[in-house]
């Protein structure tokens, strides 16, 4: 195909044809004609273009970068604050993440400025995007002198990595990385324990991946301390540090008191008793529950009649509707007195949804708190009053993180840090439901900059466009809630 050519943005970008078949490939022995070997043969020549497109993408993106920030320079936007956005517009173009957009972004700066034969390597389709991904982390510490030099030492255009695996290219190219500058790569190494983080992420069948980023010697030493602790307790044939019993007939992971190993005839393994170890030490309690709020969303139907409308569980997901109803059997139900009133402002064929607040009392058994929320029956949306504050606060913000769920940037589930007004409070934005939408904290710090606008549209749910510098849109919808099933006409 012909060259695409930007002049704008000083940039030539490609698009090369399928790379012709190595000679390094080893053909095997079955008749061309055969339909496996075509089918094979087309699968080898899809992957090479995926990777070619991959890396003419990266030059877009940095053509783009580039523009952007010539524009933002006209406009009169301070050198400090060009290129804000463009990490997100890439993102939204890509159907990525925000964050992911910034890191897309900044793999195809380093591939298209630093590392021509890596880029190279790409655009042949010999070198997937993941492994050209590998070979800039690994040097990211290093000077961009020391990372050309770096990327002419592996010359992985001639066919070096042909063959190898994620692990023996990182080993080649960490290697190279300290062989160039030691210092650096020392450096870094010791500025990542300031990256040391935990994060939460939702596992099949109502588990969680809790993850800590620890310094190693740190990580090794919690991981022996619950290793001891789960020995020990084997050991003694005692219950064992946790209150979760292991095999529970009801799918959900009984808990509670009786909910121990002990005395119910099953064994807890190593792995059980390791992470009932760590519940209790961080929480102080065999069960985990100490006062934190769990927000539980079910329809009436779930709740009092049986139904199999899944719930959801804020910060979680969809959790199946029989693992909700033990969820809140198993603590002591009472209904929030602050809501009592709230069915008066609602027509009574209305959906309802409970919203669940969980706490620890002195006997360590689960009190629950039913508090009602409702949704209209048509749409699904819950309902709520107005307020003339200018902070979302109380119920207000409370329903809108329930409604939203996540992030409200089209592809970024990021968690909900800020409440943030649609139309802002400056340009004469209420304080409501329809004006109010939850945002990571990046994505509200993308949405003050030039040339991004947001404003809600008429839908059968909560909808915002999303509007960028480029004068590309992209709807945003809020997410069903239990039991609501949208019109496909």
């Amino acid at each position: 195909m012909e060259e695409i050519g930007e002049s704008g943005a000083g940039a030539a970008v490609a698009l090369r044809r399928a790379p012709d078949v190595p000679d390094a490939v080893h053909r095997s022995p079955v008749p061309a004609s055969t339909v496996s070997a075509d089918l094979m043969e087309q699968l080898r020549v899809l992957e090479e273009m995926k990777s070619a497109i991959c890396g003419l993408q990266a030059q877009v993106a940095v053509a783009f970068d580039l523009a952007q920030r010539a524009e933002q320079a006209e406009a009169g936007v301070p050198a400090s604050e060009r290129g804000q956005g463009v990490g997100a517009q890439v993102a939204l173009a890509r159907r990525e993440s925000p964050n992911r957009g910034s890191r897309l972004l900044g793999l195809a700066k380093a591939l298209v400025t630093e590392m021509p034969r890596t880029l190279a390597v790409l655009q042949s389709g010999q070198l997937n995007e993941w492994r050209a991904t590998l070979l800039v982390k690994e040097t990211a510490c290093l000077s961009v002198e020391d990372r050309r030099a770096v990327d002419e030492e592996l010359a992985p255009d001639t066919g070096a990595f042909t063959g190898k695996g994620d692990r023996a290219i990182i080993a080649a190219a960490k290697t190279a990385a300290y062989r160039r500058d030691p210092r650096s790569v020392l450096g870094r190494a010791s500025r990542a324990a300031a990256e040391r983080t935990v994060s939460l992420r939702p596992a099949p069948d109502t588990m969680t991946y809790l993850t800590a980023l620890l310094p190693v010697a740190q990580g090794v030493a919690v991981y022996a301390a619950l290793t001891r602790a789960a020995d020990s307790a084997r050991a003694s044939g005692g219950p064992g540090a946790g209150g979760w019993r292991s095999g529970s007939s009801d799918g959900a992971g009984a808990r509670g008191p009786g909910a121990r190993g002990a005395g119910s005839g099953v064994v807890l393994t190593r792995g059980q008793l390791m992470a009932d170890t760590l519940v209790e030490r961080i929480t102080g309690t065999p069960g985990g529950i100490t006062g934190i709020n769990l927000d539980l969303v079910m329809t009436d139907r779930t709740l009092f009649q049986g139904d199999s409308e899944p719930a959801r569980l804020n910060g979680y997901g969809i959790v199946p509707a029989e693992w909700a109803r033990t969820m809140l059997a198993e603590g002591q139900a009472d209904q929030d007195p602050t809501d009592r009133n709230s069915a008066d402002q609602v027509q009574a064929d209305q959906n309802l949804a409970g919203q669940v607040q969980a706490d620890q009392n002195r006997d360590n058994e689960l009190t629950v708190w039913l508090r009602r929320l409702y949704t209209a029956p048509a749409t699904g949306e819950l309902l709520a009053t107005d307020s003339k504050a200018r902070l979302f606060t109380g119920r207000l913000r409370r329903f809108i993180e329930t409604r939203d769920d996540t992030c409200r940037t089209p592809y970024c589930d990021a968690p909900i840090r800020h409440i943030d007004h649609v139309v802002p409070w400056r340009s004469g934005g209420e304080t409501n439901l329809g004006n109010g939408a939850g945002l990571c904290e990046a994505c509200n710090h993308t949405k003050e900059s030039p040339g991004w606008t947001t404003r809600a549209v008429q839908a059968d749910v909560h909808t915002l466009e999303i509007s960028t510098p480029t004068g590309h849109s992209y709807l945003s919808k809020a997410p069903s809630l239990p039991g609501h099933r949208p019109s496909r006409t």
